[in-house]
């Protein structure tokens, strides 16, 4: 039976070949027709490259998804850079698969962050080709239905370091889960962030800039073998655990991540690094709402209304964006109103010097609970259900004493 797509028309699929013998591109084509699809076939004989990038026909390119099948072995680092460029040409529906001999797990690795979504055994079995095929088919048939960017996108971004960004972020994210919300937090950090630090957690083994590279074959199946799962039943994605690692990205796959992890999430939120590389601003871009988080000290405030200028030349980032003060009290030097004043925008949110409790709760890597009864427990309670749409928490005034007026 053809699969038909949500305008109930026959899924067209562009099927590639690069590098392939011709009795293999036979056994491909043959195997790829038993397939409820309409084809278009291209076929390569030479790899892509920066240098010799091949025209791809409109028809191709104009196909709902595309399967390419890539002889790995005569050149692997052609054969990388020809995965790049056909993950970038094609969007989301593509099965990008490697014909090789290699069992190399470095290599290996190297082929899935470049967009390689299974490696196919030589001599080609038409069989696994099949296998491999109808897995593709029925992603495709739930992703090409899925509604698009239904949860809301919420970034965190911090004036200055050390004014409690991941800590507002963390425990947001934990008192939306424990409102019976579906939550994924995101640390955003090119290396050695401390999301799963705060949370009492290893991380996991992939972390967003492995996902983002991956955004080609993403799938349901793919995320979860990307996120570590808190005990709350929080999803996170850690970021890298090294120092000094260099990953690339681009602003459109950072966007076509966020929107697929739109439609998995209630809530994803990202802890954010406070500048304006690509990736920041791609986050900003897509984000429903954007905190900027800082603490009633005159440093913070400073570059508190230094980013704040920086995001207002963004019209889009403008609306979207809220200030919290961190840490605030009462007998702060800087006044709420001279903040206001400072950065030309109302504080949206302000949470309660709670130094202490919080410290203690990071060094044994358990965020604070609604039943801590603290004020910062109500206010991030408030918080959260302000944005579930849900009652918040009521607190009630201390009952009064009454005098006897005799003993």
């Amino acid at each position: 039976m053809t699969q038909k797509t949500h305008d109930g028309e026959a899924l067209t699929v562009a099927l590639l070949t690069v590098h392939v013998d011709h009795g293999t591109m036979d056994q491909i084509r043959q195997t790829a027709a038993e397939m409820p699809w309409e084809l278009v076939h291209v076929d390569y004989d030479n790899y892509f490259s920066a240098a010799k990038l091949p025209p791809l026909t409109q028809r191709a390119i104009n196909t709902q998804a595309c399967v390419a099948v890539v002889d790995f072995d005569g050149d692997p680092e052609l054969a990388l850079e020809t995965a790049q460029f056909l993950r970038e040409s094609f969007y989301h529906n593509i099965g990008i698969l490697a014909l090789s001999f290699t069992t190399d797990p470095d290599l290996l690795l190297r082929a899935m962050r470049s967009g390689y979504s299974e490696f196919l055994a030589k001599p080609f079995h038409p069989d696994e080709f099949a296998d491999t095929l109808a897995r593709l088919d029925q992603r495709w048939a739930t992703t090409m239905v899925r509604p698009r960017k239904l949860g809301k996108i919420i970034s965190f971004f911090g004036a200055k370091g050390g004014v409690g960004t991941t800590t507002l972020a963390v425990h947001l994210a934990m008192f939306l889960v424990a409102l019976g919300k579906k939550v994924l937090l995101i640390d955003n950090h090119a290396q050695l962030g401390h999301v799963v630090l705060y949370l009492g957690m290893d991380g996991s083994n992939h972390h967003f800039y492995d996902l983002v590279q991956n955004v080609s074959r993403l799938d349901e199946d793919l995320l979860h073998g990307f996120i570590a799962t808190h005990r709350s039943g929080l999803d996170v994605l850690s970021s890298p655990d090294v120092y000094g690692g260099l990953w690339k990205t681009d602003k459109d796959s950072v966007e076509r991540t966020l929107e697929f992890l739109g439609t998995q999430y209630d809530f994803v939120l990202l802890d954010c690094e406070a500048s304006f590389e690509d990736i920041n601003l791609a986050v900003i871009s897509f984000s429903n709402l954007i905190y900027l988080v800082a603490s009633p000290e005159i440093g913070a405030i400073r570059d508190l209304s230094r980013y704040v200028d920086g995001l207002v030349q963004n019209e889009h980032a403008t609306k979207k964006l809220q200030v919290v003060i961190n840490r605030y009290s009462s007998h702060e030097a800087v006044k709420i109103e001279q903040i206001e004043k400072a950065v030309h925008l109302p504080i949206a949110i302000k949470i309660s010097n709670s130094y202490g409790e919080l410290v203690r709760s990071i060094n044994i890597g358990a965020p604070v609970t609604a039943e801590s009864k603290s004020d910062f427990s109500l206010q991030m309670a408030k918080w959260a259900a302000g944005l579930a749409g849900t009652p918040g928490p009521t607190t009630q005034e201390p009952a009064k004493k009454r005098f006897a007026l005799w003993k």
